[in-house]
């Protein structure tokens, strides 16, 4: 069972996924904040990591820094969501820290569901 890292301090943003990811056959570990999302990557590699950009005690920019330095979880897939989409280069993002892309918010937990089958179908080889 393929395992994804869910990371984003709205809670119904949180929920909502998660039920879509669990319901498709994902496990799903959900974390409030950019801090607890590293602390438990180091407990447990995702097969993917979804998360939120601004969140209390470290935001997304910073994790998928933290992670990209890390051999370990450099070519983990991330996805990036944000209520400012806008003001996030997607291109820059991807060149410098391999990011998959940006959803900005609202969005439908369908389409994470889809990006996620996508990305994890790819990696399987």
């Amino acid at each position: 069972m393929k395992h994804i890292l869910l990371c984003d301090d709205d809670v119904t943003i949180l929920r909502a996924v998660e039920i879509k990811l669990t319901r498709a056959g994902y496990r799903v570990t959900c974390c409030g904040d950019g801090q607890a999302a590293y602390e438990s990557i180091q407990r447990e590699l995702p097969d993917m990591i979804i998360s939120d950009c601004q969140m209390p005690r470290m935001g997304g920019l910073e994790l998928v820094r933290k992670l990209r330095a890390e051999e370990a979880t450099q070519v983990v897939p991330f996805l990036m969501l944000t209520g400012k989409g806008f003001e996030l280069p997607l291109e820059d993002l991807r060149r410098d820290y391999g990011v998959l892309g940006v959803m900005a918010k609202p969005f439908s937990p369908r389409e994470v569901l889809q990006i996620v089958e996508t990305t994890l179908a790819a990696s399987v080889t």
